[in-house]
């Protein structure tokens, strides 16, 4: 590679890393807890388990389990009844004021074996609540989302471009050479490069699954609009199905799961919700394995006569949002899995506090004769800091 090649890249990886890189740490850090957040969850008393009995034990009616949330807050709409993955003894059921999507809910825990109210967690409030909407959108909705998707594409630059810098950086030594006998400057651009390739893929990944989670209220609309219209035309005259019209949503799930054989309740949308349609109740079903248990299957039923309408294959752009999901935070493998992701996350932020170093101390001079020692020894065009090269860039990867 030519010195003006070398030289391009090198601005593109240094403005690219400059700009992303105090959003990145601030995702790293926030990334931490959150890869935990089930065990951080027990630790802190907030998760709610459903008490232990006989795994043949009864369950009562979904129509009454609605009841008894509903009864809880008279005053708003079922907008989302859900089962933990790995506890169908409970249900979490969501009203918020109007079905519209809002901020403003409330959530009630209720054991599917009794009917009995567990406990109405806060999921929005408490330290894992400040740490999923800074990581998820900096509090500020959609437009957050967006910007964070900016910020894990120019992540994306940075990493290619450090690729393609590492190189050359590392043709007169050996790999994963630190030079600890040299300036601080020199062992902490070393120690960069070394954690900066070492993460290359996790770090490659984990960043283009963040964007894409960025798209998701998009996809979704986009979803709707695609697919969803189509199948809603033979609804298109018929008014919003009232509350006191709907069929058993008991036996709509029956009819659903009968339509999916193999498959688990996952969570429902109720009419109206941003996940159906004034005239459906969407039950979504996942598979039994730890694989197919991210993707979901939706099952459209008529909301009056608890008939299966459609049950369409999700097009490829959901399926990606699906898979990035559970591979952003590192849920397909339990706790290895997740102890790895961890150990990646804190690579990564040495990568970004060892770049802002680099940055920082740019302009530090060293005597004549040192300078011309070191220059023999690092290549002419590093990508991130030495001595006669380019400015440094504060960062060559790192989690989104």
């Amino acid at each position: 590679m030519n010195s003006r090649k070398i030289k391009t890249w090198a601005w593109v990886h240094k403005w690219s890393s400059l700009v992303c890189t105090v959003f990145m740490l601030l995702l790293c850090i926030t990334g931490l807890p959150l890869i935990f957040h089930h065990e951080i969850g027990h630790l802190l008393g907030t998760e709610v388990e459903a008490p232990k009995m006989p795994a043949d034990t009864p369950r009562v009616s979904l129509d009454r389990v609605l009841e008894v949330a509903k009864a809880k807050h008279p005053d708003r709409v079922v907008q989302f009844a859900s089962q933990p993955e790995d506890d169908d003894g409970l249900w979490f059921v969501t009203l918020t004021p109007t079905p519209e999507p809002t901020d403003d809910f409330k959530s009630v825990a209720v054991d599917a074996r009794t009917g009995a109210v567990l406990a109405q967690p806060k999921f929005d409030e408490g330290f894992m609540y400040v740490m999923f909407k800074l990581h998820v959108d900096l509090f500020a909705g959609l437009p957050g989302k967006l910007f964070l998707g900016f910020m894990g594409l120019l992540l994306l630059v940075a990493v290619v471009s450090g690729v393609v810098l590492y190189s050359p950086f590392m043709r007169k030594l050996d790999f994963g050479t630190v030079r600890r006998e040299k300036r601080p400057r020199l062992k902490w651009l070393d120690l960069h490069n070394l954690l900066g390739i070492v993460t290359l893929v996790w770090v490659f990944v984990v960043g283009a699954t963040g964007m894409i989670n960025t798209w998701a209220d998009l996809v979704i609309k986009y979803w709707q609009y695609d697919q969803l219209s189509a199948l809603l035309t033979p609804y298109k005259n018929e008014p919003v199905v009232a509350v006191n019209e709907r069929a058993s949503v008991q036996r709509s799930m029956d009819v659903a799961l009968q339509a999916a054989p193999g498959m688990k309740l996952s969570f429902i949308a109720f009419p109206g919700t941003s996940f159906s349609s004034p005239h459906h109740t969407t039950f979504f079903l996942r598979g039994n394995e730890p694989f197919t248990s991210k993707l979901l299957q939706p099952v459209l039923v008529d909301a009056k006569t608890a008939e299966v309408t459609a049950s369409p294959k999700l097009p490829w752009y959901l399926w990606a949002l699906l898979v990035s999901q559970p591979l952003h935070f590192g849920d397909y493998g339990g706790m290895p899995m997740q102890i790895i992701w961890a150990l990646l996350d804190i690579a990564t932020i040495i990568v970004l506090g060892s770049g802002l170093y680099l940055w920082l101390k740019r302009g530090n001079t060293v005597p004549a004769a040192s300078k011309k020692t070191e220059e023999h020894e690092v290549p002419k065009h590093a990508p991130v800091g030495g001595t006669a090269q380019p400015e440094p860039a504060p960062a060559m990867k790192v989690q989104a």
